[in-house]
């Protein structure tokens, strides 16, 4: 028979932020690039995400018939958002100086290096705790 007290919250471990140099071209005074500070994101706030960005699409050629579609870039720019801690992108300023709306507007204008921003994308799913197909393919492998 099993301890369940091992499963109860008290005794799960923590996942805390991180930092990530997220674009070379926002430097401090010695011209090193920033550090952002990111954070976990929970399972629930991320079915929020996708739901968020899930619309129904008509399944051609049958009438009255859907199936959901996720809008994979809206929810990547979205996971990407959420995650951030420092800087405040919902900061009014930090948006305004930029032309930006939204904090996932702001982000990509911040990170406009398209390498830049790929990589971060990457290491958000990872810390996410996302694998892809390639990543277990290599452990299968080893």
């Amino acid at each position: 028979m099993s301890d369940l007290t091992r499963f109860l919250k008290k005794n799960k471990k923590v996942k805390g932020n991180t930092v990530y140099c997220v674009t070379k071209s926002l430097t401090d005074e010695e011209g090193k690039p920033l550090q952002w500070t990111i954070r976990p994101v929970s399972t629930s706030e991320n079915d929020a995400l996708r739901d968020e960005c899930t619309i129904d699409v008509q399944i051609p050629g049958k009438p009255g018939m859907y199936r959901p579609k996720l809008q994979s870039s809206k929810y990547i720019a979205k996971l990407l958002a959420a995650s951030v801690v420092e800087p405040n992108l919902h900061d009014k300023d930090l948006q305004d100086s930029y032309g930006a709306m939204t904090p996932e507007e702001l982000l990509k204008e911040m990170v406009d290096d398209p390498g830049e921003y790929g990589d971060f994308t990457t290491f958000v799913q990872k810390f996410n705790g996302f694998t892809n197909m390639d990543d277990k393919v290599d452990e299968a492998k080893n």
